[in-house]
């Protein structure tokens, strides 16, 4: 039977654990429920499981009979987002105000499909594979504290190759895998501003120090800094999420404030950017005589995929699928992924799978991290198949 068949035996069973992942969604780093979910999706395999000390995750080895051999990891994250879901389903979320808006339910469902089928090859594995069920990958450094808690050392040698997988709402077609070589996701930072002055009546600005002017200057000024520092073809996004000031129309607050995600492609750009925004704000409060606070946060580096590791996954993908099924993708994606800090240490790749239902366009489909994202869990399956191929056949390489 081949890895495509054996997973499409499993699709049932792991859309089951993808509902009741959506059904209870958890945020961050701790995810008891999930946590349990997971540990008895794989009670009764021929693993080693361990669970951290500082977040609940899961870390799994499976030992190879086949001789040896190397080490692969794979890696699902399994943290929701901070979003009422309002896709209408009837597994929806059963917490208020969390949803699995990005499909982590999914990454987590799917790596359980590959040890599962890992599992029933044991004896024919010609190496080791560490599976790597991570929580905390939005905003909360899970992979950071997973790698400082000894996940890449899990196997006890190095490890030969990573990959992950991330599921879309849209942009791609069902089922389709796509991915490139050199940066894939963007880095992601965080500029926090906090501009003070002095308060007073709405009707007598010239008796007050005004905060409020100062940023709406300084979130225009963000965009003409972009667009007249940065070279187009490597390019940085800033976008302002958050602003707020004072309490009623007729009085000047005594501060304003702003919180933007800072993305960039390329580590020049991004120390450009840690340097340049905390100065160009600083410069605007000074000119109007107010006081600022200005931190910049560097949250996730560029995600770069290693070029080999990733014409073999797509290989792998095209023959798991068929030559259609899997592209090349011409520009890097401005999201970003914690993942980015394995593949600082170790050769691999994380493509996307598209998990759109048929009926939509891809094109106009709700994406990721929007409360009406849907995805289409019939995709388990290839996601499944797809990682448990790339571990045997990138350990039977490296055998060989």
């Amino acid at each position: 039977m081949s890895t495509v068949e054996r997973a499409a035996e499993l699709q049932g069973e792991l859309a089951e654990l993808r509902r009741a992942l959506h059904r209870e969604p958890e945020l961050g780093l701790h995810l008891p429920r999930t946590q349990e979910k997971v540990l008895a999706a794989l009670d009764g395999l021929p693993l080693e499981i361990s669970t951290g000390r500082s977040l609940s995750s899961v870390t799994a080895v499976l030992r190879g009979a086949g001789g040896p051999g190397g080490a692969v990891l794979l890696r699902g994250d399994m943290d929701a987002l901070p979003v009422q879901e309002r896709t209408g389903a009837e597994f929806t979320s059963r917490t208020e105000g969390v949803m699995h808006a990005c499909g982590h339910d999914l990454h987590t469902a799917g790596l359980v499909g590959a040890a599962r089928l890992l599992c029933d090859r044991r004896e024919r594995l010609g190496g080791d594979v560490v599976f790597m069920f991570q929580p905390g990958e939005e905003g909360f450094n899970g992979a950071g504290a997973m790698i400082d808690e000894g996940v890449l050392d899990a196997a006890g040698k190095p490890l030969d190759a990573a990959y992950s997988l991330h599921v879309t709402a849209g942009l791609l077609p069902g089922g389709v895998v796509t991915g490139r070589p050199g940066p894939m996701m963007s880095a992601c930072d965080e500029l926090r501003v906090t501009v003070s002055g002095q308060g007073g009546h709405g009707s007598a600005p010239h008796r007050a120090k005004d905060p409020v002017p100062a940023v709406c200057e300084m979130v225009t000024a963000l965009q003409t800094f972009v667009t007249r520092s940065f070279d187009v073809f490597d390019p940085v996004v800033v976008s302002v999420g958050r602003l707020s000031a004072g309490t009623q129309s007729n009085i000047i607050p005594e501060t304003a404030a702003f919180d933007a995600t800072v993305r960039s492609f390329s580590a020049r750009n991004r120390e450009l950017l840690r340097t340049g925004l905390p100065a160009l704000v600083k410069g605007i409060a000074r000119a109007h005589g107010l006081d600022v606070e200005a931190e910049y946060a560097q949250m996730y580096p560029v995600t770069v995929n290693t070029p080999d590791e990733t014409a073999f996954a797509l290989d792998t993908a095209r023959e798991l699928f068929g030559p259609e099924q899997a592209v090349v993708t011409p520009n890097p994606i401005s999201g970003s992924e914690d993942f980015s800090l394995v593949l600082e240490q170790v050769p691999g790749a994380i493509l996307f799978i598209g998990a759109t239902f048929p009926d939509r366009d891809p094109l106009t489909a709700p994406m990721n991290h929007a409360p009406s994202a849907a995805f289409d869990d019939t995709v388990l399956s290839r996601q499944a198949a797809l990682l448990a191929d790339l571990a045997t056949r990138r350990l039977s390489a490296t055998a060989g």
